[in-house]
């Protein structure tokens, strides 16, 4: 009994899983609990994560791991992989989600969940985003979706549609069926919808208000899959939009639910943490608790802190905070922008090589930059170079955005600069020139930077611990939302190029590490 309690009265703190992981989607095996998150323009795509108690989660790797799964060659900041969806049915894992700038909706499967998991099974002729899956327990199988209305009756205007599947090849069967609009009069993007079937009914969650600050939670049921559905009468079930933009937690939404092996409820959902005038952090994945009346999911307020679900608490081994690069393949924290068409890097003798190549961070393509989550508001990182720059190349540390919204600190011919790319258009912000020891030979440099809320100093040393100010702090809210746009957060990470032009030159990192501050 004392053990029960203390599980029943164990907290949490939200975000469950910090930094850019939007659009969560979750599924229960048993004891095991399994979520994915978009990727959108960043590979390998679809991050999986693994828990036992819905609070501590750990990354088995990705879904979208292979270049055969993903092509994301030219896509836009911001395009690629939107919202997938995970379930799981007669031992197999399934995830359903669309390439927005691609062919549109896929689904792959998997017996285990850390994969491999299948190269894509398109669904033509099926269009909008946000696809999810029902397997039904009379056999059938169904996806829902969202997509714009054929005649918008202003920006926004969507409509949730459903379509069955054949059960064994997914191919699309009869007609789609339009099954929901939104519920606010004027509404917009109603969207990412999940379909349950709970005590004999059946339960359509939508979003609805747009993915910002008037974004909420819709829910309404049936007792026919195809409808008609009654509107639950005190939606939203759940919204932030009411408590304004200084709010510690914003934009609460897309949403799914799951049921515990105990018969409680919960609710994963995207929030976002604005700090200092900005949202750097991207959309992040969050947990609150949900109860029913009168047939209906109510959920509770979304909170920094909460009582944990009464599971048994199970935490996994905390990953370490430097990455030595001494193992044979990268960390699943290491993402590539786009798909890599060649292996660019490599890993050996406790090292990580950058091959220099002409792609840049400000064009659409697959640049030489192995890249992690921002995921604190307060952090520091840092990292050791070798590297010796020819005409035009450079090499050092990215803290990226998108094409048109980045900061650089990087090794050059001409020294050490800080580059800052705003709305695309560059300007070096401070230059400092380096050591003796620099010219023509190989040489070793210590870059880093130190972020304090929206206050972004860069630092180098050119001897262990004897760290230096590069120019003043660059203003962080670049890499927010609020600035850039978008729908993805800040990256951090190891960045190498030539500028353009072709080069046999390759930057060398010993070590990379990310403190929380």
């Amino acid at each position: 009994m004392i053990e029960r309690m203390t599980e029943i009265c164990r907290g949490f703190r939200n975000p469950i899983i910090p930094g850019f992981h939007p659009d969560p989607s979750v599924c229960r095996v048993g004891d095991d609990y399994y979520l994915v998150t978009s990727s959108f323009e960043w590979f390998p795509g679809v991050p999986i994560f693994h828990s036992r108690d819905l609070v501590d989660w750990r990354q088995l790797g990705h879904v979208l791991d292979r270049p055969s799964q993903l092509d994301l060659d030219g896509v836009r900041a911001s395009g690629g992989v939107y919202a997938p969806t995970i379930r799981h049915h007669d031992g197999v894992f399934y995830v359903i989600t669309t390439l927005v700038g691609g062919p549109g909706h896929f689904v792959v499967t998997a017996t285990d969940p850390a994969g491999p998991w299948s190269d894509p099974h398109w669904l033509p002729g099926i269009g909008g985003i946000d696809p999810s899956l029902l397997f039904d327990d009379d056999g059938r199988v169904w996806v829902c979706g969202a997509r714009e209305k054929a005649e918008p009756r202003h920006p926004g205007d969507t409509e949730i549609w459903l379509r069955e599947l054949d059960p064994v090849t997914l191919r699309p069967l009869g007609e789609e069926r339009v099954v929901w609009d939104a519920l606010q009069r004027g509404g917009v993007w109603s969207e990412g919808p999940h379909i349950y079937k709970i005590d004999g009914r059946y339960y359509l969650l939508t979003a609805e208000g747009g993915t910002s600050h008037d974004h909420a939670v819709m829910i309404a049921r049936s007792e026919h899959v195809a409808g008609p559905y009654e509107p639950c009468p005190r939606n939203p079930i759940l919204t932030n939009r009411h408590l304004g933009r200084d709010h510690p937690i914003t934009c609460t939404g897309h949403a799914d639910l799951v049921e515990t092996q105990d018969g409680d409820w919960w609710m994963v959902l995207l929030a976002v943490r604005p700090y200092g005038g900005g949202d750097n952090l991207g959309r992040e994945t969050f947990l609150t608790s949900v109860r029913w009346e009168d047939g209906w999911p109510i959920a509770d307020p979304v909170a920094e802190t909460a009582t944990a679900p009464a599971l048994p608490e199970h935490r996994w081994p905390a990953a370490p905070a430097c990455d030595h690069f001494d193992t044979v393949r990268l960390s699943p924290v290491w993402n590539h922008l786009r798909t890599p068409r060649e292996p660019y890097w490599s890993l050996g003798d406790g090292r990580l090589r950058l091959r220099l190549r002409p792609q840049t961070l400000a064009q659409r393509t697959n640049p030489s930059l192995i890249a992690r989550r921002q995921q604190h508001m307060d952090f520091a990182a840092h990292t050791a170079l070798d590297f010796t720059p020819g005409p035009g190349e450079c090499a050092g540390l990215a803290l990226v955005r998108s094409d048109d919204f980045h900061v650089l600190i990087v090794v050059t011919a001409r020294g050490l600069e800080l580059v800052r790319r705003e709305a695309g258009v560059e300007a070096v912000r401070a230059r400092t020139p380096l050591s003796a020891a620099w010219n023509g030979r190989p040489g070793r440099i210590w870059l880093g930077v130190e972020a304090r809320g929206q206050e972004y100093q860069a630092r180098y040393a050119e001897a262990p611990g004897q760290w230096r100010d590069l120019g003043d702090p660059v203003d962080g809210r670049i890499l927010g939302t609020s600035v850039a746009g978008g729908f993805t957060g800040a990256y951090i990470g190891m960045y190498a190029s030539s500028n353009g032009r072709p080069s046999g030159n390759t930057a060398e990192f010993d070590w990379f590490e990310y403190l929380p501050l």
